[in-house]
């Protein structure tokens, strides 16, 4: 059986590729042009998803970590603090 912790990650990833691949096909029908071919906007629109998603991921990616995090693991001491004393 699969923790908690690694459950709420796959959760959290899968909803951003769909968010993502969801993104992209509203992008594509949007401005898709004459023989499936994508529009100067509509590129610069895909564009700004990869972007948009590369943050998501990012923020996601970061809020995990801090969300689960264990408190008894040392991950939030300060080494340095540590060794002035």
């Amino acid at each position: 059986m699969l923790e908690r912790e690694r459950i709420i990650e796959i959760v959290v990833a899968a909803s951003a590729v769909f968010v993502m691949l969801g993104t992209m096909i509203a992008i594509g029908s949007e401005y898709g042009g004459p023989e499936s071919a994508l529009s100067a906007t509509g590129g610069e629109m895909l564009v700004g998803a990869i972007v948009g998603f590369v943050v998501l991921l990012t923020a996601a990616g970061i809020g995990l970590a801090y969300l689960l995090n264990d408190p008894g693991d040392g991950l939030e001491d300060d080494a340095d603090a540590q060794n002035a004393v």
